[in-house]
């Protein structure tokens, strides 16, 4: 008995021994597992991000623009659906959630809509005009439906008609007209400029009209008429 109690109590000491080793093991075992799953998670992670990433590359640069316009067109549908299935005005109800400050905003961007960007042409500068003219007509319907019943047939003419001549301006639209070319005037005026007279140019001309027009001649034939005018000027032509 003796002999087997000898032998049964080292083997209980040494599985004493090998609980916190195989605890320790357990422990870094766990933690191999937890890394290891955090590693495959963070590399779909990133294979996703690089997916979408390649097709955002493939979109057109303006895809965020008109993606954020469908939504607001998508929702500004569901909102009139909202409004005619309740019997309201859409625009009012719009009106209606629109703030102070939003409407002031909205105010300044309309007023920078048609800003003056100086002369660039012709047909620019008359699209201008023309935009600013309409908007400055005020229907009268008063004097409307006056013409209408001093024209009577004639107010809608047709290739028989013949009131050429027949219509009369009130002095108020006289005055408007008048108004409105003495402000084209100024404002003409302030485009034009007066060229820097040089003192040591020579002069060969007899007076500003001629001054104009050699400095075209110049422009155009010049490089031509080089030659002949040193020769000139030394006395050398032939």
């Amino acid at each position: 008995m003796a002999t087997s109690a000898e032998v049964v109590a080292p083997s209980s000491e040494e599985e004493a021994a090998e609980t916190p080793a195989a605890q320790k093991r357990e422990e870094r075992l766990r933690k191999f597992r937890e890394l290891h799953f955090k590693r495959n998670e963070a590399r779909k992670l990133n294979h996703q991000e690089v997916v979408e990433e390649d097709k955002r590359l493939k979109l057109p640069s303006n895809w965020e623009a008109k993606k954020a316009r469908l939504e607001y067109e998508l929702m500004v549908d569901q909102k009139k659906k909202e409004c005619a299935e309740r019997g309201e005005d859409y625009d009012r109800v719009k009106l209606l959630e629109i703030s102070a400050e939003d409407a002031e905003r909205w105010e300044r961007k309309k007023k920078k809509k048609n800003p003056d960007p100086g002369f660039s042409g012709y047909a620019e500068a008359q699209l201008r005009q023309y935009q600013r003219l309409t908007k400055q007509i005020k229907p009268d319907m008063d004097n409307y439906e006056r013409q209408r019943e001093e024209c009577g047939e004639d107010f809608h003419p047709t290739s028989n008609s013949l009131i050429h001549g027949t219509h009369v301006p009130s002095k108020e639209s006289i005055d408007r007209m008048v108004d409105d070319v003495e402000k084209q005037i100024e404002k003409r005026s302030k485009y034009s400029r007066r060229r820097a007279y040089n003192d040591d140019a020579d002069i060969d001309y007899i007076n500003e009209r001629n001054a104009k027009f050699n400095k075209k001649a110049e422009r155009f034939y010049g490089k031509y008429t080089a030659e002949i005018k040193q020769n000139l000027e030394r006395g050398t032509a032939v």
